[in-house]
């Protein structure tokens, strides 16, 4: 049974430097969000493919490192892991994708493990699952019905990635995924365009309104504001040195969801995830700077 079990593609990641060298890690945004909540101490799973390459055997072998269960992680023979490139300009950063036909990509309804993700304490999922295939796309919708029908909170990123599909169909099948959805985390400019709503008042309610409980809507280095339907918390940014935000989210959502299955309280889960994400972003890389329960509990705010 695990805390929180997640579903999606794995990458391999080349992040450029700036003596124009690439530094060789990882990415794809549920195994990132897998690792931030096994760092703050979750039993966390993966459902995914990778290839039979050395791509797909060192992911396995980062899993494995950092205490994130593979039973659902299959090797498939002759085929390929996907991978990214990160570059960085004045704009920000800038991904370069190889993904098409990867091992994850193809995994179908079929492949579900239904008995782990209704038991898991959190089923999760993002956009990128939906956009990546028609074959993950159902898998994931049928992977949200399991954990729905089950009792299983499920949160989910919407996580928009026009270069995988339109817009359009982008949002008619993240809002019809969204429907099953206990805990959303969307990001604001990902938010803006997908509902065509620009202020985050109107966008939390929006997601409320499309059935989700809770929604933490992050606002990049500004901060995030969380809501439990009742009650909306708007939380600063952390003032940080940022070098790279590859990944930032994805940590966020890791320790989100990792604090708030501790307790229930959304205030401190989303002011600890905050610390976290702001602190991702002051190394290179989806994994490498992601905190760990330790570091974040000596940054917690006083009590008063």
């Amino acid at each position: 049974m695990s805390d929180i079990l997640c579903l999606g593609e794995p990458l391999y990641e080349l992040n450029a430097q700036a003596d124009g060298l690439f530094k060789a890690g990882f990415g794809g945004d549920v195994s990132n969000v897998a690792i931030a909540a096994a760092r703050q101490g979750m039993d966390v799973g993966l459902i995914s493919r990778v290839g039979d390459d050395p791509f797909g055997a060192d992911l396995c072998q980062l899993w494995r490192r950092e205490n994130v269960c593979t039973d659902h992680v299959t090797i498939m023979p002759g085929q390929e892991t996907g991978m990214y490139f990160v570059f960085h300009g004045k704009d920000g950063h800038r991904f370069v994708y190889r993904r098409k036909g990867s091992a994850a990509s193809r995994v179908a309804p079929e492949d579900i493990p239904e008995t782990a993700v209704a038991q898991a304490r959190v089923f999760y999922a993002s956009g990128i699952g939906l956009g990546v295939s028609k074959s993950l796309r159902a898998a994931t919708f049928h992977a949200a019905r399991v954990a729905k029908q089950a009792g299983v909170t499920v949160a989910f990123d919407p996580n928009l990635r026009t270069a995988l599909w339109s817009l359009e169909e982008a949002r008619v099948v993240t809002h019809d995924l969204m429907r099953h959805c206990d805990i959303a985390l969307p990001g604001l400019d990902d938010a803006r365009q997908l509902t065509g709503l620009q202020s985050p008042e109107d966008i939390i309610r929006f997601y409320h309104d499309l059935g989700a409980g809770v929604v933490a809507l992050t606002l990049g280095g500004d901060g995030v504001i969380v809501s439990d339907n009742q009650v909306a918390h708007t939380i600063p940014g952390t003032k940080v040195e940022a070098n790279d935000a590859t990944g930032a989210g994805d940590c966020f959502n890791g320790i989100f969801l990792a604090n708030y299955l501790c307790d229930g309280d959304i205030l401190n889960a989303a002011k600890t995830a905050n610390r976290g994400a702001a602190l991702s972003t002051t190394g290179y890389g989806a994994v490498d700077p992601i905190p760990y329960k330790s570091t974040l509990e000596k940054l917690k705010e006083p009590q008063t």
